[in-house]
């Protein structure tokens, strides 16, 4: 494990030292204030000591341990300055936080050509400066000596159909390349068709490129994954893709491999962990970046209602000074485009009950996006705690799905009905699959004298309901003999007619 370095002297330092030196990380302590090497030995066991002129780099030439973090904290701003010069020569791969109570502008200066992070409030307590040495200063660190090794443009690419989750985390990575002075393009396959969405992109002027299917991605020197975790599982990249940077909050189900790879599921949006490393960077959070992180955060986390953590919060609460709030109204009441409305209403047409259970399809889909509105507003039907809504578009069936008060794991489910014939993941109340329709074996769209629409439906149907009744341990579909659906014009509410007892329904 890579070692925290404290350098300097006086009060403060000691109360930092004492904080650090938990043992939880190796400690290592440079210092020529005696009294302080005193007191770090008595009562900070955990930390290694050595005695010297730490304005010079050979003070740090007995130091063993792989330095990941140096902390200057010295009585006089000009000695931090001349600490940060001697580390920055020792130590080139260490981060450098520095501690100035004050100083003149040519110090400060001085200071600021060194240090990573500057800590100057003269309210500044410990445990403020050592929050830049915790995990999320590692993870910062980490990201950007990645970045600093990419050779040519970046392809930040989310994943396909992207929501404003995923946009946000794109916009924000970018911003975190521009430190390290890599060009980026923010890549994504599919459409973007939700209302929402597309206001989100139009109203905050965000550039983003669309990538078609077997693109020539020779041009850029790197990719990063954002809101997904894997190449060729959620967007059209091969799957054999080098990936350099992988930020995601969905639980993986295979191995992730990339050069960084942050993967994070206790939390309810990517955006809220790209909120901390802005936060740990030098960057101040324009307008235009704190309004896209903070709607990704509310859409991802449902108003801050599904899978959401304190973490969420915090982040949501550092953005909504810089927000836009007018801008995030607008975004929110777009208007409704025909195709939405006609895909919504041809799968409440459509819809078939099973127990808890809808299931649902469009043929010719024309807003993909759609499908998610239309599982989510099937799911207010009164004792529905689970919809599933298929499409079908240019041979590729598109499977959006929701539950809630079930006891289901909506990802799980679809992944194990799906994944073997397509991909399929998303979070344990919503969830997506994509299959391609060569998967269902049919040598034509009306082979076996039934439209590929009859088809797909049953495959869907079966597949899906077989993995709940053998996770519920009973049968839910309607013809399994317990209940049934009435046939004809669907009405607001779905009604389940149970036969008597010994009787069958054509009695």
């Amino acid at each position: 494990m890579r070692a925290r370095l404290v350098v300097g002297s006086g009060t403060l330092a000691y109360e930092l030292i004492e904080r650090l030196g938990d043992g939880s990380r190796p400690l290592v302590v440079v210092t020529d204030d005696e009294r302080l090497l005193e007191e770090v030995t008595e009562h900070v066991p955990a930390a290694t000591t050595t005695h010297g002129d730490p304005t010079t780099p050979a003070a740090f030439e007995d130091v063993e341990a792989d330095v990941e973090s140096v902390l200057a904290v010295a009585d006089a701003p000009s000695k931090t300055a001349a600490i940060l010069r001697a580390t920055g020569r020792a130590l080139p791969d260490a981060l450098n936080v520095a501690y100035l109570a004050e100083s003149d502008p040519d110090t400060r200066e001085a200071v600021e050509r060194h240090a990573d992070h500057i800590i100057d409030r003269p309210s500044v307590t410990a445990a403020a400066i050592t929050d830049r040495l915790t995990e999320a200063g590692s993870r910062f660190r980490a990201l950007q000596r990645v970045l600093a090794e990419l050779d040519g443009p970046l392809a930040i690419v989310m994943h396909d159909n992207p929501d404003p989750d995923a946009i946000a985390s794109a916009i924000a990575l970018g911003r975190l390349a521009d430190l390290a002075d890599i060009s980026t393009e923010l890549c994504y396959f599919g459409s973007i068709a939700h209302q929402e969405n597309r206001a989100f992109v139009n109203l905050l002027g965000i550039e983003l490129t669309n990538l078609q299917s077997g693109a020539d991605l020779s041009e850029f020197g790197g990719f990063a994954l954002v809101d997904h975790s894997r190449p060729g599982v959620n967007d059209q990249l091969p799957a054999d893709t080098p990936i350099d940077i992988v930020i995601d909050h969905h639980p993986p189900r295979e191995p992730v491999e990339a050069a960084y790879v942050d993967l994070r599921s206790d939390v309810g949006a990517t955006s809220t962990l790209l909120v901390e490393y802005l936060q740990q960077s030098a960057l101040r959070i324009d307008e235009t970046v704190a309004t896209a992180l903070l709607f990704g955060i509310r859409v991802d986390t449902d108003e801050f209602r599904r899978e959401v953590c304190e973490t969420d919060f915090e982040a949501a609460a550092a953005l909504l000074p810089a927000a836009n709030l007018g801008t995030l109204q607008r975004i929110e009441n777009p208007s409704m485009s025909p195709e939405t409305l006609e895909t919504i209403g041809c799968a409440i047409r459509n819809r078939a009950r099973h127990g808890p259970v809808v299931i649902t399809g469009v043929d010719g889909l024309r807003s993909r996006d759609a499908l998610a509105q239309a599982a989510d507003r099937l799911l207010n039907i009164e004792d529905v705690t689970t919809t599933v809504v298929y499409g079908i578009e240019d041979g590729t069936i598109h499977v959006s799905a929701r539950t809630r008060g079930a006891d289901l794991d909506i990802g799980e489910a679809l992944r194990d009905a799906f994944g073997p014939i397509g991909s399929a993941g998303g979070h344990a109340d919503m969830a997506g699959a994509q299959i391609e329709a060569g998967s269902f074996e049919y040598g034509g769209s009306e082979s076996d004298g039934r439209p590929l629409v009859e088809i797909v439906d049953e495959v869907i149907t079966n597949r899906f309901l077989n993995v709940l009744e053998a996770r519920w341990n009973r049968p839910i579909r309607a013809d399994s003999g317990d209940q049934y659906r009435i046939e004809g014009e669907p009405s607001d509410r779905d009604v389940l007619v149970f036969p008597p007892e010994g009787e069958s329904i054509d009695d």
